[in-house]
């Protein structure tokens, strides 16, 4: 059972920076790659980021590429997504997702974390 609890969302203006964390309750979270997605309102949900099982590689969607950074503490198993410059279509919830072992298949989510950015 995987679970994974996300944090730091919150209601801020444009420009300003937030930062999500996610911990996983889990003993192999260090050989699970794991993502940050996000939902807007009528939207689906699309991927923000993705992280490999070692932290060497991540991956952004183009929309928040220069602005948000992915990373990992995997002695905590922890994720974080650190997010500057924030706009308002950044507005959405954002969940945390973790890959079976050694794989790129999200099979896990978070309950998700609301990040709203007024203009």
């Amino acid at each position: 059972q995987v679970q994974l609890v996300e944090s730091g969302g919150g209601l801020v203006q444009a420009g300003d920076s937030l930062k999500l964390s996610c911990v996983a309750s889990v003993r192999t979270f260090s050989v699970r790659a794991m993502g940050w997605f996000r939902q807007a309102p009528g939207k689906e949900r699309e991927l923000v980021a993705t992280i490999s099982w070692r932290g060497g590689s991540t991956v952004y969607v183009d929309s928040v590429k220069g602005r948000f950074t992915m990373s990992r503490d995997n002695a905590k198993n922890t994720v974080y997504l650190q997010m500057n410059s924030l706009k308002p279509e950044d507005t959405a919830v954002y969940y945390c997702a973790a890959s079976e072992p050694l794989s790129a298949r999200y099979d896990y989510w978070g309950q998700g974390t609301q990040v709203t950015v007024s203009s």
